[in-house]
């Protein structure tokens, strides 16, 4: 296998534009009975994917993406109308009958869905429904099949392929589960696979390891891949070809290096623009190059003239000077506005299932007009930090003070917190599940303000307006509910109704992880000018390095519950000493194919010295 296959770009001798079409999309329109009208979703699309090729199509959400994929499978709802022309490997297959499109739908074309969980059922475990899909297309025993359900869980590079066989969804973690469900959709050997969003909710470091596994398959099996993102990173990632859609228009196609270094139409440039990466919050304007050799240098161990010792002593002499800057900076602006020291948290026990500790002796500060970055994958303790800033959680051990209080001996029910709380403001991941549906967006704004006897009748009505001004929107917009807006406007009534207090803390748990990134920048800017404005301190907690990039004073990085480095933003995104930070940098993908293929390489390099 050469490095041209294994790079993607298909061999020279039959590169992915000289094979045949595996799907060929003709004028393909998708439109919705919405109040007895039709409302197109998808405007005559016409495109192809090669054997062996990546074809992105990106775009915000409502542009239409994953839309007309599904109308290419027969799985729109009953009010939907679909015409144009659909062939695969040569066969029409939009206008066949219901029996005939399952066939194809398990034999030619796999679906790999934006969230596993509910995509694969919960009451069977994985081995079960591998083995069913197997069956259920191949005349293979029950012993055939769990073989191959084995060996297709080995070669999405589980860990356990045994255990995961005999294991239910919820007992897998999310880059697991998605492994499992991309198992199942290889399940048939397709022609066609289908990647709806395949790691929106996924860490950086698991999300480089799925795109490496599919990376892999696509070369393993030489199948066709239409992969359906806003992840730009991502597409940089494993793209061949890129189709940019608008408003149920494509406006551009072309190769991936074209599409990211000219792009032609004014909304691809502006979608590229809105693309938050690494180098973007540096003074100097460090860019993505720089980060790549300063990450490549931290991992050189040999330097010329000078021993490992000696080498170590000057990083901690640079060191401890900049923390001594730092510190005098800080005391300057008065008393910590979140301070841990030691802090130990717990869940609870439950019934059977014992207490869990999630986080392990840390020890951190936020002082006032300070944003502070909390990083790490899954299950590292950052929402949990979250969570018991505002009394959500007890503390085990240590001391946590919440604006000049010490609220490590309160209870999560006791009304000694009422008054704390007041004083700090939360911004949830998921907007839609965060806001009350029943409620108009101004009283649910105004719902804070009434609760702790701030504000009420005229009053209370003023202030609503002044925060709906504060974030963008429209005055108007406060007799609207939550299903009337879209996700970006509802992040921005999330952060209006945080902000209603007039918190010296303010949480924001994921505020931009299911956003576009077009709309991401727009509340990120948002975030910042208000953040700058009001002066409050911040625990911003993400696993999108590039977002802290933009907004954070300081990066804490946590690893299983404990803190494995901390300092400013520069001295974490610019210098970084952890291997486990190195790793995690090194997997943050960037929204540029050539400068992406060395990220990529140096992340094989971390991965081989930590082995």
């Amino acid at each position: 296998m050469t490095n041209d296959i294994i790079e993607g770009n298909g061999s020279k001798e039959n590169p992915p534009s000289a094979r045949q079409p595996v799907l060929e999309v003709r004028n393909l329109s998708v439109d919705f009975g919405v109040e007895k009208e039709w409302v197109p979703a998808a405007i005559d699309l016409n495109y192809h994917v090669n054997a062996g090729e990546v074809l992105a199509i990106v775009g915000e959400s409502g542009s239409g993406k994953s839309a007309s994929s599904m109308a290419l499978l027969g799985l729109l709802p009953s009010n939907s109308r679909v015409t144009g022309e659909v062939i695969l490997n040569g066969r029409s297959i939009l206008n066949l009958s219901a029996n005939k499109l399952r066939e194809v739908r398990g034999n030619d074309v796999a679906v790999i869905f934006q969230e596993p969980m509910t995509a694969l059922n919960p009451v069977y475990t994985v081995g079960f429904q591998i083995v069913e899909t197997l069956r259920l297309h191949n005349a293979i025993s029950p012993d055939e099949a769990r073989e191959r359900a084995l060996k297709l869980l080995e070669m999405v590079e589980l860990p356990d392929p045994e255990k995961a066989f005999r294991s239910y969804p919820h007992q897998l973690s999310g880059g697991q589960r998605q492994r499992a469900m991309i198992a199942q959709s290889l399940s048939c050997d397709p022609k066609l696979l289908i990647a709806d969003e395949p790691t929106t909710a996924l860490d950086v470091t698991v999300q480089a390891e799925i795109l490496d596994l599919m990376r892999n398959l696509r070369n393993k099996l030489d199948s066709a891949i239409v992969l359906i993102t806003h992840d730009m990173g991502v597409v940089a990632d494993l793209a061949d070809r890129i189709a940019v859609m608008r408003k149920g228009i494509i406006v551009e196609t072309g190769t991936a290096e074209k599409i990211f270094r000219e792009p032609e139409h004014p909304y691809t440039q502006d979608l590229l623009a809105a693309v938050p990466h690494l180098g973007q919050g540096s003074e100097g304007g460090t860019d993505d190059v720089d980060i790549t050799a300063a990450l490549a240098a931290a991992t050189h161990s040999e330097l010329v003239g000078v021993d490992a010792e000696e080498l170590e002593r000057r990083e901690r002499a640079v060191l401890a000077g900049l923390e001594e800057q730092v510190a005098a900076e800080r005391q300057s602006r008065g008393d910590a506005v979140l301070e841990l020291v030691n802090v130990a948290i717990e869940y609870p026990k439950q019934g059977r299932v014992p207490a869990f500790r999630a986080v392990e002796n840390v020890t951190l500060s936020i002082w006032p007009g300070e944003v502070m970055g909390l990083v790490g994958e899954s299950g590292s303790g950052k929402t949990t930090i979250g969570r018991a800033a505002v009394g959500l959680l007890p503390v085990a051990e240590g001391s946590m003070r919440v604006v000049g209080t010490d609220i490590s001996g309160y209870k999560p029910t006791s009304r000694e917190l009422g008054a704390v709380r007041k004083n700090v403001g939360m911004v949830f991941q998921d907007p839609s599940s965060s806001l009350n549906p029943r409620l108009p967006i101004g009283e649910s704004i105004g719902e804070p303000m009434f609760l702790a006897g701030e504000a009420k009748g005229a009053e209370l009505q003023k202030r609503i307006e002044t925060l709906l001004d504060q974030v963008e929107l429209p005055r108007s917009y406060r007799n609207r509910y939550p299903h009337e807006l879209s996700g970006g406007q509802k992040q921005r009534v999330g952060i209006a109704r945080a902000l209603s207090l007039k918190p010296k803390l303010m949480v924001a748990d994921e505020p931009t992880s299911a956003l576009d990134v077009s709309v991401q920048a727009k509340v990120l800017e948002l975030f910042q000018n208000l953040q700058q404005e009001m002066g409050f301190a911040c625990l911003f907690v993400t696993h999108d390095l590039a977002v802290v990039d933009v907004l954070a004073d300081h990066i804490c990085v946590m690893r299983r519950g404990r803190i494995v480095e901390q300092g400013t933003r520069d001295q974490i995104l610019r210098n970084p000493q952890d291997p486990y930070t190195q790793r995690l940098l090194a997997a943050v993908p960037l929204p540029d194919p050539e400068k992406q293929r060395e990220r990529r390489e140096l992340r094989a390099r971390l991965l081989a010295s930590a082995e």
